[in-house]
Protein backbone atom coordinates (compact mmCIF):
# COMPACT_ATOMS: atom_id res chain seq x y z
CA UNK A 1 0.00 0.00 0.00
CA UNK A 2 2.82 2.73 0.72
CA UNK A 3 4.94 2.01 -2.03
CA UNK A 4 1.83 2.43 -4.16
CA UNK A 5 0.88 5.60 -3.15
CA UNK A 6 4.68 6.96 -3.23
CA UNK A 7 4.36 5.37 -6.90
CA UNK A 8 1.24 8.15 -7.59
CA UNK A 9 3.66 10.89 -5.82
CA UNK A 10 6.26 9.98 -7.93
CA UNK A 11 4.32 10.14 -11.15
CA UNK A 12 2.24 13.06 -10.47
CA UNK A 13 5.20 15.23 -9.70
CA UNK A 14 6.59 13.77 -12.67
CA UNK A 15 3.75 14.70 -14.96
CA UNK A 16 4.30 18.58 -13.34
CA UNK A 17 7.98 18.24 -14.27
CA UNK A 18 7.35 17.11 -17.93
CA UNK A 19 4.90 19.77 -18.21
CA UNK A 20 6.84 22.74 -16.87
CA UNK A 21 9.56 21.38 -18.86
CA UNK A 22 7.54 21.22 -22.14
CA UNK A 23 6.40 25.18 -21.56
CA UNK A 24 9.67 26.54 -21.63
CA UNK A 25 11.90 27.38 -24.59
CA UNK A 26 14.73 24.38 -25.55
CA UNK A 27 18.00 25.30 -26.48
CA UNK A 28 17.98 24.44 -30.11
CA UNK A 29 14.95 26.93 -30.43
CA UNK A 30 17.35 29.86 -29.45
CA UNK A 31 20.14 28.89 -31.70
CA UNK A 32 17.64 29.08 -34.50
CA UNK A 33 16.08 32.25 -33.33
CA UNK A 34 20.28 33.31 -33.43
CA UNK A 35 20.25 32.31 -36.81
CA UNK A 36 17.00 34.00 -38.07
CA UNK A 37 18.35 37.41 -36.51
CA UNK A 38 22.15 36.78 -38.14
CA UNK A 39 20.09 36.11 -41.55
CA UNK A 40 17.90 39.13 -41.35
CA UNK A 41 14.60 37.77 -40.88
CA UNK A 42 11.63 38.77 -39.50
CA UNK A 43 10.31 37.72 -36.53
CA UNK A 44 7.03 36.21 -38.23
CA UNK A 45 9.10 34.25 -40.55
CA UNK A 46 10.27 31.91 -37.40
CA UNK A 47 9.21 28.71 -36.58
CA UNK A 48 9.64 28.76 -33.02
CA UNK A 49 7.62 32.55 -33.23
CA UNK A 50 4.37 30.76 -33.60
CA UNK A 51 5.54 27.65 -31.52
CA UNK A 52 5.98 30.40 -28.36
CA UNK A 53 2.63 31.91 -29.06
CA UNK A 54 1.19 28.67 -29.26
CA UNK A 55 2.94 27.69 -26.02
CA UNK A 56 2.03 30.91 -24.41
CA UNK A 57 -1.63 31.00 -25.26
CA UNK A 58 -1.68 27.72 -23.59
CA UNK A 59 -0.38 28.47 -20.48
CA UNK A 60 -2.35 31.60 -20.63
CA UNK A 61 -6.02 29.30 -20.97
CA UNK A 62 -4.79 26.75 -18.36
CA UNK A 63 -4.07 30.04 -15.87
CA UNK A 64 -7.35 31.60 -16.79
CA UNK A 65 -9.45 28.18 -15.93
CA UNK A 66 -7.11 27.44 -12.62
CA UNK A 67 -5.75 30.38 -11.05
CA UNK A 68 -9.46 31.98 -10.19
CA UNK A 69 -9.79 28.49 -8.59
CA UNK A 70 -6.49 28.24 -6.75
CA UNK A 71 -6.78 32.17 -5.15
CA UNK A 72 -10.29 31.78 -3.70
CA UNK A 73 -9.16 30.88 -0.55
CA UNK A 74 -6.02 33.70 -0.10
CA UNK A 75 -8.21 36.50 -1.91
CA UNK A 76 -8.08 39.53 -0.11
CA UNK A 77 -10.10 40.95 2.25
CA UNK A 78 -10.68 44.45 0.41
CA UNK A 79 -9.61 46.19 -2.42
CA UNK A 80 -7.03 47.98 -0.14
CA UNK A 81 -5.01 44.67 0.07
CA UNK A 82 -5.21 43.91 -3.20
CA UNK A 83 -4.24 47.87 -4.01
CA UNK A 84 -1.21 46.59 -1.57
CA UNK A 85 -0.18 43.11 -3.23
CA UNK A 86 -0.54 45.05 -6.83
CA UNK A 87 2.16 47.75 -5.79
CA UNK A 88 4.78 45.36 -4.55
CA UNK A 89 4.34 42.80 -7.36
CA UNK A 90 5.19 46.00 -9.63
CA UNK A 91 7.77 46.67 -7.60
CA UNK A 92 9.00 43.47 -8.24
CA UNK A 93 8.72 44.43 -11.83
CA UNK A 94 5.03 42.38 -12.69
CA UNK A 95 2.53 45.28 -13.86
CA UNK A 96 0.04 43.29 -15.68
CA UNK A 97 -3.33 42.53 -14.76
CA UNK A 98 -2.99 39.23 -13.98
CA UNK A 99 -0.19 39.22 -12.05
CA UNK A 100 -1.96 39.75 -8.92
CA UNK A 101 -4.23 35.97 -9.83
CA UNK A 102 -1.11 34.17 -10.42
CA UNK A 103 0.42 35.10 -7.45
CA UNK A 104 -2.26 34.49 -5.40
CA UNK A 105 -2.72 31.36 -6.71
CA UNK A 106 0.41 30.09 -6.52
CA UNK A 107 0.04 30.74 -2.78
CA UNK A 108 -2.04 27.69 -2.67
CA UNK A 109 -1.15 25.25 -5.07
CA UNK A 110 2.76 25.76 -3.73
CA UNK A 111 1.36 24.94 0.07
CA UNK A 112 -1.02 21.87 -1.45
CA UNK A 113 1.96 20.52 -3.34
CA UNK A 114 4.74 20.57 -0.79
CA UNK A 115 1.78 19.73 1.77
CA UNK A 116 0.70 16.16 -0.36
CA UNK A 117 4.13 15.37 -1.36
CA UNK A 118 5.58 15.57 2.25
CA UNK A 119 2.56 13.53 3.61
CA UNK A 120 3.10 11.09 0.69
CA UNK A 121 6.54 11.06 1.85
CA UNK A 122 5.95 10.25 5.35
CA UNK A 123 2.97 8.02 5.00
CA UNK A 124 5.53 6.00 2.75
CA UNK A 125 8.06 5.77 5.78
CA UNK A 126 5.19 4.12 7.56
CA UNK A 127 5.32 7.45 10.14
CA UNK A 128 2.56 7.18 12.61
CA UNK A 129 -0.73 9.52 11.21
CA UNK A 130 -0.05 12.35 14.30
CA UNK A 131 3.75 12.86 12.58
CA UNK A 132 2.35 12.68 8.81
CA UNK A 133 -0.41 15.59 9.42
CA UNK A 134 1.86 17.58 11.32
CA UNK A 135 4.92 17.80 9.30
CA UNK A 136 2.47 18.08 6.17
CA UNK A 137 0.79 20.62 8.11
CA UNK A 138 4.35 22.41 8.25
CA UNK A 139 5.25 21.88 4.59
CA UNK A 140 2.13 23.39 3.52
CA UNK A 141 2.41 26.64 5.86
CA UNK A 142 5.92 26.59 4.54
CA UNK A 143 4.62 26.20 0.95
CA UNK A 144 2.29 29.17 1.56
CA UNK A 145 4.93 31.38 2.47
CA UNK A 146 7.19 31.00 -0.11
CA UNK A 147 5.66 33.33 -2.79
CA UNK A 148 5.98 36.01 0.02
CA UNK A 149 9.42 35.12 0.41
CA UNK A 150 10.09 35.39 -3.44
CA UNK A 151 8.20 38.81 -3.84
CA UNK A 152 9.75 40.07 -0.93
CA UNK A 153 13.60 38.97 -2.33
CA UNK A 154 12.38 40.34 -6.16
CA UNK A 155 11.36 43.67 -4.82
CA UNK A 156 14.42 43.86 -2.91
CA UNK A 157 16.73 42.63 -5.97
CA UNK A 158 14.92 45.18 -8.54
CA UNK A 159 14.83 48.37 -6.01
CA UNK A 160 18.88 47.62 -5.51
CA UNK A 161 19.47 47.42 -9.23
CA UNK A 162 17.17 50.87 -9.96
CA UNK A 163 19.41 52.60 -6.61
CA UNK A 164 22.56 51.64 -8.47
CA UNK A 165 21.54 53.19 -11.65
CA UNK A 166 19.97 56.27 -9.94
CA UNK A 167 23.28 58.34 -10.31
CA UNK A 168 24.61 57.51 -13.92
CA UNK A 169 21.03 58.19 -15.33
CA UNK A 170 20.74 61.40 -13.09
CA UNK A 171 23.85 62.58 -14.75
CA UNK A 172 22.36 62.03 -18.02
CA UNK A 173 19.85 63.33 -17.29
CA UNK A 174 21.49 66.74 -16.32
CA UNK A 175 23.73 66.64 -19.47
CA UNK A 176 20.29 66.58 -21.58
CA UNK A 177 18.86 69.35 -19.95
CA UNK A 178 21.68 71.68 -19.69
CA UNK A 179 22.16 71.04 -23.90
CA UNK A 180 18.21 72.40 -23.95
CA UNK A 181 16.02 69.68 -23.77
CA UNK A 182 12.81 69.80 -21.90
CA UNK A 183 12.55 67.15 -19.00
CA UNK A 184 9.91 65.50 -20.62
CA UNK A 185 12.23 65.06 -23.75
CA UNK A 186 14.91 64.40 -21.11
CA UNK A 187 13.58 61.82 -19.14
CA UNK A 188 12.66 59.99 -21.98
CA UNK A 189 15.94 60.70 -23.71
CA UNK A 190 17.59 58.99 -20.77
CA UNK A 191 15.00 56.41 -20.87
CA UNK A 192 15.96 55.63 -24.31
CA UNK A 193 19.49 55.58 -23.38
CA UNK A 194 20.14 53.33 -20.38
CA UNK A 195 17.86 50.30 -21.97
CA UNK A 196 20.78 48.60 -22.35
CA UNK A 197 22.54 49.51 -19.20
CA UNK A 198 20.26 49.83 -16.15
CA UNK A 199 16.75 47.98 -17.83
CA UNK A 200 14.45 48.57 -14.61
CA UNK A 201 14.79 52.00 -14.64
CA UNK A 202 14.79 52.98 -18.25
CA UNK A 203 11.30 50.89 -18.13
CA UNK A 204 10.18 53.21 -15.57
CA UNK A 205 11.08 56.26 -16.90
CA UNK A 206 9.47 54.98 -20.56
CA UNK A 207 6.27 54.42 -18.25
CA UNK A 208 6.35 58.00 -16.92
CA UNK A 209 7.03 58.93 -20.54
CA UNK A 210 4.09 57.28 -22.09
CA UNK A 211 1.89 58.53 -19.43
CA UNK A 212 2.96 61.98 -19.98
CA UNK A 213 2.26 61.68 -23.88
CA UNK A 214 -1.24 60.44 -22.71
CA UNK A 215 -1.74 63.12 -20.65
CA UNK A 216 -1.22 62.81 -17.07
CA UNK A 217 1.13 65.58 -15.32
CA UNK A 218 4.67 65.32 -15.19
CA UNK A 219 4.00 65.57 -10.96
CA UNK A 220 1.59 62.56 -11.28
CA UNK A 221 3.53 60.74 -13.55
CA UNK A 222 6.89 61.12 -11.58
CA UNK A 223 5.07 60.58 -8.35
CA UNK A 224 3.72 57.04 -10.37
CA UNK A 225 7.17 56.03 -10.55
CA UNK A 226 7.90 56.58 -7.00
CA UNK A 227 4.70 54.62 -5.98
CA UNK A 228 6.26 51.76 -7.82
CA UNK A 229 9.46 51.34 -7.06
CA UNK A 230 8.89 52.12 -3.30
CA UNK A 231 12.33 53.48 -3.09
CA UNK A 232 12.79 56.13 -1.23
CA UNK A 233 15.65 57.49 -3.41
CA UNK A 234 12.93 57.81 -6.18
CA UNK A 235 10.53 59.45 -3.63
CA UNK A 236 13.24 61.98 -2.65
CA UNK A 237 13.94 63.00 -6.33
CA UNK A 238 10.33 63.16 -7.20
CA UNK A 239 10.12 65.43 -4.66
CA UNK A 240 13.27 67.79 -5.73
CA UNK A 241 11.95 67.85 -9.14
CA UNK A 242 8.49 68.67 -8.07
CA UNK A 243 9.36 71.65 -5.64
CA UNK A 244 12.15 73.24 -8.60
CA UNK A 245 9.52 73.32 -11.10
CA UNK A 246 7.17 74.70 -8.36
CA UNK A 247 9.54 77.59 -7.09
CA UNK A 248 11.19 78.48 -10.29
CA UNK A 249 14.18 77.48 -9.30
CA UNK A 250 17.07 75.41 -11.63
CA UNK A 251 16.09 71.94 -12.46
CA UNK A 252 19.52 71.08 -13.42
CA UNK A 253 21.40 72.09 -10.70
CA UNK A 254 18.87 70.34 -8.16
CA UNK A 255 19.50 67.26 -10.32
CA UNK A 256 23.09 67.26 -9.98
CA UNK A 257 22.78 67.24 -6.21
CA UNK A 258 20.57 64.88 -5.70
CA UNK A 259 22.62 62.94 -8.10
CA UNK A 260 25.90 63.81 -5.94
CA UNK A 261 24.00 62.45 -2.99
CA UNK A 262 23.29 59.79 -4.38
CA UNK A 263 26.88 58.48 -5.73
CA UNK A 264 27.93 59.44 -1.84
CA UNK A 265 25.33 57.10 -0.46
CA UNK A 266 26.19 54.61 -2.89
CA UNK A 267 29.70 54.72 -1.88
CA UNK A 268 28.75 54.93 1.70
CA UNK A 269 26.80 51.53 1.47
CA UNK A 270 29.70 49.81 -0.08
CA UNK A 271 32.10 51.06 2.75
CA UNK A 272 29.45 49.67 5.49
CA UNK A 273 29.17 46.32 3.28
CA UNK A 274 32.67 46.19 3.23
CA UNK A 275 33.24 46.40 7.06
CA UNK A 276 30.69 44.42 7.78
CA UNK A 277 32.63 41.09 5.89
CA UNK A 278 35.21 41.11 8.57
CA UNK A 279 32.53 40.21 11.27
CA UNK A 280 30.77 37.84 8.89
CA UNK A 281 34.23 36.24 8.14
CA UNK A 282 34.51 35.17 12.07
CA UNK A 283 32.27 32.29 12.03
CA UNK A 284 33.89 30.40 9.15
CA UNK A 285 37.00 31.40 10.42
CA UNK A 286 36.36 29.51 13.60
CA UNK A 287 34.47 26.91 12.95
CA UNK A 288 36.17 25.92 9.87
CA UNK A 289 40.20 27.23 9.43
CA UNK A 290 41.05 27.68 12.93
CA UNK A 291 40.22 23.97 13.82
CA UNK A 292 42.19 22.99 10.40
CA UNK A 293 45.23 25.09 11.54
CA UNK A 294 45.22 23.35 15.04
CA UNK A 295 45.03 20.09 13.62
CA UNK A 296 48.39 21.18 11.82
CA UNK A 297 50.45 22.76 13.90
CA UNK A 298 49.40 20.48 17.28
CA UNK A 299 48.55 17.56 15.66
CA UNK A 300 52.70 16.35 15.68
CA UNK A 301 53.79 17.39 18.60
CA UNK A 302 50.40 15.41 20.36
CA UNK A 303 51.25 12.30 18.22
CA UNK A 304 54.96 12.60 19.58
CA UNK A 305 53.42 12.78 22.98
CA UNK A 306 51.13 10.14 22.69
CA UNK A 307 53.88 7.63 21.01
CA UNK A 308 56.43 9.13 24.08
CA UNK A 309 53.79 8.01 26.52
CA UNK A 310 53.21 4.21 25.16
CA UNK A 311 57.25 3.96 25.19
CA UNK A 312 57.59 5.50 28.79
CA UNK A 313 55.25 3.94 30.94
CA UNK A 314 57.20 5.78 34.04
CA UNK A 315 56.37 8.75 32.09
CA UNK A 316 53.05 9.66 34.05
CA UNK A 317 53.60 7.29 37.27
Amino acid sequence: MSSTIILIGIMGLASIAFLLYALLPSKEQDQQTIQRRMLGKSAEDDTTVIQQKARESVTAKMMEKVAPIAMRPVMPKNSAEMSRLRIKLAAAGYRKDTAPTIFLASKTVVGVCAGLAVGLYMFGRQSDMQHVFGMSLFAAAAGFLAPNMWLAAAMRKRGELIRNGLPDSLDLLVITVEAGLALDAAIQRVGDEMRNVHVDLSEEFQIATREVQMGIPRSEALENVAERTQLPEMRSLVAIVNQAEKFGTSVAKALRHQADALRVKRRQAAEERAQKTAVKLMAPLILFIFPAIFVVLAGPAALKMIEMAKNNDQLFG
